[in-house]
């Protein structure tokens, strides 16, 4: 029999967690000591982090001045200043400056020297570690291959590859050369791959043979035939990761051939708008935005996020759940600019089991990392099966947890500090693969409450605004702006209509200002949260509902194993709120799921959000991070083709979509 929810006590919404330190403890953070020297350089007393962000907003120039001396910035060509032009889109950072991402990321490697600064664990072919001095050879020997290929600056190199250090040599060898680097991992099909990579025309291909995921081997070499047949312009290179005596297809490279030759590193001075790589929008809206980020951008940003709101250095060891077509992996690399170490991990976490070998905390344990980047979904899921990894693994050496992907619930943060360590940093994060960076998130000078985020980012002119364009009040939802520009900002979107599709993207809805499409609240405690995407949002007779405070419920839910919110807009203002559940079970009743649900919604939120229709679906549908795509599943009930609005290949079951679909339409009488 299907278990019936019980109505369970709510989450302490806004709980303090871990309060923020006094100031004279700033001095034991990156972060803290980087604001001290900042009031010695401006002659101002920050009161706290609040103040100090306040400071990043108003002196922007001043604080990415300091940002860059702090990193060390090895300019071939001075800027002639901060920032030239300023207006969005198209704010003009650093005008004169020549420099190289790569080059910084290698002088930090060399100062790891012989120290291991990768332990890569992988399902496929075991674990290994890499030294300072070994990744920068296997970077040299890369570039050797691209220059025998004939590749110059401006050039495109795609990955086809699962996260691994060669695919991080890969990257950090094309920067080095001005190259332009675009990846997705292997589980991507051959249309998305094709989808995004087909944007670029790119003049290499690097591509693994196949990959295992848990105990299932996954073959590829027939997906890379159908790739490559659509990139008739770029030279193929194979490495032959599942099985190592696979046959090389005719006309494609060996890896082993294209690294043989032995180089020196390189780094050609870029301008620092330069793109440094391409990065893909999810595909859940159309066809995937090739989103253009720079050398200068990309490496200003990460050494602000990095060092000063994750506080990552040199003694650390940063294990960041992530792919290679994520923006995480993009900001992953960037650790290495610090002098931090990484952790790289392919394959399967729920494998064999949530609590298994394969789970990120006992990958966490066992190679002793310090940063855990976690999925907010992933944490959830931890929480409602009642895990409780402080206690099976020793994580005394994890100090900060950070998730992205989704909100984070208040009964999730509170399990983080009751199951793992009442003593790490829990930072809730949000921002985008538009910018490669967080707005809202944590850093160690804050506090952190249940639920909610703790503070903006430094230089994230971040508000939430009306409609009109005005402040909403604290506790009101607006829409998620950035008054002014933040240097990883996209240089703009790959192709001809690359710059008009950028400008409607982010700066229709105001006029030089960039709107992100979240729905974002202020917290009376200080906090902030995100409630849903803003396209997504429910309209109940003129009272907006954030999607994230249903599945801050109806994720604790028994008997539920996924669940999705939709609402149909009709003329009266009111419209149909659908709840479309996953039963834990398949084989119970469905029926008898839905009156508790219904008590639970009610008790827990109000009568208003209470679902019109239930209906009991086979899968609800999620990208590969875990987000939920309401707005391109309502788009299909309403009568869209699936392949217009979605690209299945990002999809966890793109198998499950259709009979989603038609129960959905079926429980509206559509």
């Amino acid at each position: 029999m299907t278990t019936t929810p019980a109505t369970a006590p709510p989450a302490r919404q806004g709980a303090l967690l871990r309060p923020a330190p006094a100031k004279d403890a700033w001095p034991q953070t990156r972060l803290g000591r980087f604001l001290l020297t900042a009031e010695k350089a401006t002659g101002r007393t920050f009161a706290d982090y609040e103040d100090a962000w306040r400071w990043s907003v108003e002196d922007l120039e001043d604080f990415w001045r300091l940002v860059w001396d702090e990193a060390r910035i090895i300019a071939h060509t001075s800027p002639e200043r901060v920032l030239g032009r300023r207006g969005m889109p198209g704010a003009e950072w650093f005008p004169g400056a020549t420099l190289n991402y790569a080059e910084h990321v290698v002088r930090a490697l060399r100062e790891r020297g012989d120290a291991v600064v990768i332990k890569a664990r992988s399902q496929t072919r075991g674990p290994s570690e890499w030294t300072g001095n070994r990744l920068i050879e296997e970077i040299g020997r890369l570039q050797a291959g691209y220059r025998r290929l004939g590749l110059e600056p401006g050039d495109r190199v795609a990955g086809y590859l699962p996260n691994t250090p060669e695919a991080l040599a890969a990257y950090l060898a094309a920067a080095g050369m001005g190259l332009v680097w675009a990846a997705v991992p292997p589980e991507m099909g051959p249309r998305s791959a094709v989808d995004r990579f087909g944007q670029l025309d790119p003049k290499l291909l690097i591509a693994v043979d196949g990959y295992r995921w848990g105990a299932r081997e996954v073959g590829r070499l027939a997906e890379l035939e159908e790739i490559r047949a659509a990139l008739p312009g770029a030279a193929v290179v194979l490495l032959r990761y599942l099985d190592e005596n696979a046959e090389v297809p005719d006309g494609v490279e060996p890896y082993e051939s294209l690294r043989a030759e032995a180089g020196r590193f390189e780094a050609v001075p870029m301008p620092f708008a330069h793109p440094l790589t391409v990065l893909f929008s999810s595909g859940t809206t159309g066809k995937p935005k090739a989103i253009v980020h720079s050398h200068g951008g990309i490496l200003l940003e990460h050494s602000k996020a990095i060092p000063l709101q994750f506080d990552l250095g040199p003694e650390d060891l940063a294990y960041w759940y992530t792919t290679t077509g994520w923006m995480v992996w993009t900001l992953m690399v960037s650790s290495l600019l610090t002098g931090c170490g990484l952790v790289l991990v392919d394959g399967d976490p729920g494998w064999p089991s949530l609590d298994g070998e394969w789970s990120q905390w006992a990958v966490a344990a066992e190679t002793g990392a310090t940063y855990l980047a976690s999925g907010s979904a992933y944490l959830a899921a931890c929480a409602k099966a009642g895990l409780r990894p402080g206690v099976v693994w020793d994580l005394s050496r994890v100090r900060e947890i950070n998730c992205s992907g989704s909100p984070l619930s208040a009964e999730a943060a509170e399990w983080v500090y009751d199951a793992v360590s009442p003593a790490v940093l829990l930072g809730p994060t949000s921002g985008g693969t538009d910018v490669c960076t967080a707005f809202v998130g944590a850093n160690f000078l804050t506090a952190v409450r249940a639920g909610e985020m703790s503070t903006r980012a430094l230089g994230a002119d971040v508000e939430a605004w009306s409609p009109e364009g005005v402040p909403m009040p604290v506790g009101e939802p607006g829409e998620l702006v950035v008054k002014q520009p933040m240097p990883s900002m996209p240089v703009g979107f790959w192709g001809e209509d690359g710059a008009q599709r950028y400008q409607d993207s982010y700066f229709h809805t105001f006029d030089g200002v960039w709107c992100h499409g979240d729905w974002l609240v202020h917290t009376a405690d200080g906090g902030w949260m995100i409630t849903g995407r803003s396209d997504a949002t429910l309209n109940r007779g003129g009272v907006r509902l954030g999607t994230a405070e249903f599945y801050a419920v109806l994720d604790q839910a028994p008997g539920l194993a996924d669940s999705m919110v939709l609402h149909f807009e009709d003329g009266s203002g009111m419209g149909k709120l659908v709840l479309a559940v996953v039963p834990s079970d398949p084989s119970g009743e469905p029926a008898e799921l839905v009156p508790g649900l219904r008590t639970l919604i009610r008790s827990q939120l109000s009568p208003r959000h209470v679902p019109d229709v239930i209906v009991t679906v086979p899968s609800v549908p999620r990208s590969s991070i875990g987000k939920r795509l309401e707005v391109p599943l309502k788009r299909i009930v309403l009568g869209a083709a699936a392949e217009d609005v979605v690209d299945k290949g990002v999809l966890v079951d793109p198998e499950g979509l259709e009979a989603t679909v038609t129960a959905i339409r079926a429980a509206l009488g559509a």
